[in-house]
């Protein structure tokens, strides 16, 4: 992997991590037009870069993070169904990440519905709280994400606005959502790939991670200050297009791989 390839892959990480526009269907694109071979350290280094996008996170609302232990509980309350379901289902969700094909129709689905979402869920309650139940529920829509090309972000930040909660409250919760989701799935995953990683290449993974660190940390600030005003529409229409491309490039043969 060149170093280039290492900071568009780290820059797309950053940026669609946390947007309801599915990372996963990026890496995708994004591979596709580089021509990037499927390699082991690729794979590592595709995982790997989600630490730096996590940490930007816990960065960003660390006052959030050093509340009280009832914070701490609603997120393992939320986080509890995708464990279950990742522990229950992970080989076939394995097998399914294979289909370059599902990615690109889920991102087209998941368009459309982001296009109309905010007139489905209009109303938020005025106590704009998560309690336990809604942390549940949101942790159910999560499980969703499990099909390539949902999106966790979508999937989570929907599921709290259908639990009457504001768009900037379900959207900040997915974010803290993502952190154990994303630490127990990435740790998971780092420990199937960890002989790929040496000291030849931990400069460029130290690298991608601190590209994807801050970036992600402008593009949820970003995301926060745009969703508040303006909605999910524009992402709607931006997955939908990018599900277009994916399945264009599919059928003229270019070369898609999912790591």
């Amino acid at each position: 992997m060149s170093w280039l390839h290492a900071l568009i892959l780290s820059i797309i990480e950053g940026i669609t991590e946390f947007l309801p526009v599915s990372s996963t269907g990026h890496m995708i694109l994004a591979e596709g037009i580089l021509g990037m071979r499927n390699t082991d350290f690729g794979q590592a280094f595709i995982v790997s870069i989600q630490l730096g996008a996590i940490l930007s996170v816990v960065v960003l609302y660390w006052k959030r993070f050093f509340q009280t232990l009832t914070f701490y509980y609603k997120l393992f309350v939320a986080f509890l169904p995708a464990a279950f379901f990742g522990l229950l289902f992970g080989h076939y969700i394995d097998y399914l990440l294979k289909s370059v094909y599902l990615v690109a129709v889920m991102l087209i689905i998941g368009g459309v519905i982001l296009v109309f979402v905010d007139e489905w869920f209009n109303k938020p309650s005025s106590d704009d709280e998560v309690t336990f139940k809604k942390a549940l529920t949101i942790g159910f829509y999560q499980v969703l994400a499990m099909i390539p090309g949902v999106s966790r972000s979508a999937a989570t930040i929907i599921g709290g606005m259908q639990q009457k909660l504001t768009r900037k409250t379900a959207a900040e919760f997915s974010f803290f959502l993502a952190v154990p989701t994303m630490v127990a799935a990435t740790g998971y995953k780092l420990l199937e790939e960890y002989k790929a990683i040496n000291i030849h290449n931990i400069d460029i993974l130290i690298f991608g991670n601190v590209i994807s660190f801050i970036v992600a940390m402008i593009a949820i600030k970003s995301f926060i200050s745009y969703l508040t005003k303006h909605g999910f529409k524009i992402f709607g229409y931006y997955r939908i297009i990018v599900g277009v491309i994916i399945l264009l490039l599919y059928a003229f043969g270019v070369n898609l791989t999912i790591h």
